[in-house]
């Protein structure tokens, strides 16, 4: 098989349009390569990358210690199935439940970490008839069939019907719409600590405690969708630690291995044993690969300090976007959690993704009118200025087309 660095991006756009199916809108550049905050496209192009991996490349590109691990644990063993122990696991298990809580299962993705906290969630319940979960309108918990119905935005939802069962969706800070749905059969409420495709939408003071409260009184469980907020990306290691509100279950993925595939759930020592053997499983989950990496991230976060340069590389992003804001009157907002930046406009944001992209910085955008930045926790000064600057280029060029 040819390396893919050997081909053009057209010869590789020719191979997807023949042999790959077209479910995502992709734009018209292969990426052959990485290192931190940087990568190169076939035609030898660099481009800062501001939102690495959809959030999951949280150190960035290839980090070296993270590669290191996994070189030398794919010449020992690659796969082994969890009937047996797996060290690295256990492990990494540790790693992350000695900085949170309870223990943890280990799956692939945030979707089935999701799946696994509402089955949990069902599971615990049942002895009661609970089998109901409230989710918060603009969120988003995966692209399974139940985590789609969990999601509330309904253009997740077209063509898919009928939905899962089970889901009631309440106004995102509205604490008495959750009080009017909360019930008898509600065995879970579920939210993000910090929305992120939602648009870094952050809590109101007191909600998350409001939302504890009313779990607690109404007998349900507390699920955070930790998924983007894990692993250093809000400034601690855990998002709920950033509102010192304790979730029962909290799920993760994306970024908790640096860019290896992984996902996990963990709960309070109470209600692990609901998840007993035989109710719910994952072929790769806790793989091996997946589990050196995860420790090696762990392990380069705390060696490199990486959680007191998010929140200075937060303050210097935030900076610059407030400084751009008294200038223009199409930002409407600045939002940040750590490395978590939404820049609210008055316009439709999505145009900025290409034009800075043709300028060679890569972002997001999502929700209509934000732009929005899942940094590397290793992201520099430097880095932080040379993006900010296109950025600003990029919308002071959109507000001058908008007659701002």
């Amino acid at each position: 098989m040819e390396a893919a660095a050997t081909r053009s991006s057209q010869e590789t756009i020719a191979q997807f349009d023949k042999y790959v199916i077209p479910n995502y809108g992709r734009y018209p550049i292969s990426l052959v390569r990485g290192e931190g905050s940087y990568v190169w496209d076939a035609e030898g192009n660099r481009y800062l990358d501001l939102f690495p991996g959809w959030g999951c490349n949280i150190l960035g590109h290839c980090p070296a210690p993270v590669v290191e691990a996994v070189q030398k644990q794919v010449a020992n063993l690659v796969h082994i199935p969890n009937s047996w122990y797996i060290e690295a696991q256990g492990d990494f298990a540790e790693a992350i439940c000695t900085r949170s809580f309870g223990k943890a299962f280990f799956c692939n993705s945030g979707a089935e970490a999701n799946e696994g906290a509402l089955k949990l969630a069902r599971l615990h319940g049942m002895k009661e008839n609970r089998y109901r979960v409230i989710t918060f309108e603009r969120g988003f918990h995966g692209r399974t069939l139940a985590t789609t119905a969990a999601t509330a935005q309904p253009k997740y939802h077209e063509g898919l019907g009928p939905l899962v069962a089970g889901f009631d969706y309440a106004p995102y800070g509205d604490l008495a719409a959750v009080e009017e749905l909360v019930g008898d059969e509600t065995a879970a409420i579920m939210i993000e600590p910090v929305q992120g495709e939602g648009g870094v939408q952050i809590p109101p003071d007191g909600y998350l405690e409001g939302l504890r409260r009313i779990a607690d009184d109404n007998g349900c469980l507390l699920i955070f969708d930790e998924v983007q907020t894990c692993m250093g990306r809000t400034g601690s290691w855990f998002g709920y630690q950033q509102f010192n509100v304790k979730p029962d279950v909290l799920t993760m993925a994306k970024g908790i291995a640096a860019g290896v595939a992984c996902g996990a759930v963990i709960t309070t020592n109470e209600l692990a044993p609901d998840l007993r053997p035989g109710m719910h499983a994952s072929t790769f989950g806790g793989n091996p690969i997946a589990m050196a990496a995860g420790c090696a991230t762990v392990k380069m976060i705390e060696d490199e300090g990486l959680l007191d340069n998010v929140a200075d590389m937060s303050a210097r992003l935030r900076s610059h976007f407030e400084e751009l804001k008294s200038e223009l009157s199409i930002i409407e907002e600045i939002r940040t959690c750590g490395m978590m930046i939404g820049v609210e406009l008055s316009i439709p944001s999505t145009p900025a993704v290409g034009k800075c992209m043709q300028k060679g910085v890569l972002i997001n955008a999502t929700q209509g009118t934000v732009i929005r930045l899942l940094p590397a926790l290793n992201v520099t000064a430097d880095q932080v200025d040379e993006g900010c600057a296109v950025i600003a280029e990029v919308i002071r060029e959109m507000a001058a087309d908008a007659g701002d």
